[in-house]
């Protein structure tokens, strides 16, 4: 099996592209062994020393080192644990998540369903490129400020903040003008 991989802004983070489906109906994130426990490619990916974080896109999967560890000892490692989990015909997530998120009503209902169509539409394809998501969390009314998940290379990426702010709260707010501000959350 031929997996191709890609560098993402997040130097810590590598991108690996399998040339098939890896979780087409939503993303998952797994930031620890025991969130691994669901699924046989996460488990897979942890076993090898370094792996700090796996995320799971529709057709890639980006895998995050731990700091001080080079990407030279454990890339094949990696690379063979993803090949094995794709070959051994296993399912590879065990349980489908939530969305998580509140329900809302009245004027909030409305100016989410905007929120999260700008994320769905012109967010989140742009950071898959990049072996990320970011993924919408909650709005506070009151305040007109919107939380969301960095996951993937999204998640302790450098460049994060700056995108967040300059590119994601200037997005939201020119098509939502409700919105007053964006946050990450872990």
């Amino acid at each position: 099996m031929f997996i191709q991989t890609e560098p993402t802004p997040n130097p810590d983070t590598l991108k690996f592209l399998p040339g098939r489906e890896i979780s087409p109906d939503h993303p998952r994130d797994f930031k620890t062994p025991e969130e691994a426990e669901t699924s046989a490619l996460a488990r897979e990916l942890f076993a090898v020393e370094g792996v700090v974080n796996v995320f799971a896109g529709a057709d890639f999967v980006s895998v995050t080192k731990a700091e001080g560890v080079e990407w030279i000892h454990i890339r094949p490692a990696v690379l063979g644990a993803i090949t094995d989990a794709l070959e051994s015909g296993v399912k590879l997530f065990d349980k489908d998540e939530a969305d998580g998120h509140a329900a809302y009503e009245g004027e909030a209902e409305g100016i989410v369903k905007e929120i999260i169509d700008v994320i769905d539409t012109r967010v989140r394809p742009a950071v898959a490129r990049d072996g990320g998501d970011i993924v919408f969390h909650s709005y506070a009314e009151d305040t007109g400020v919107v939380h969301l998940h960095m996951r993937g290379a999204c998640s302790g990426c450098p460049s994060s903040t700056y995108t967040l702010k300059m590119g994601i709260e200037n997005l939201l707010k020119h098509y939502v003008p409700e919105v007053t501000g964006v946050e990450a959350v872990g």
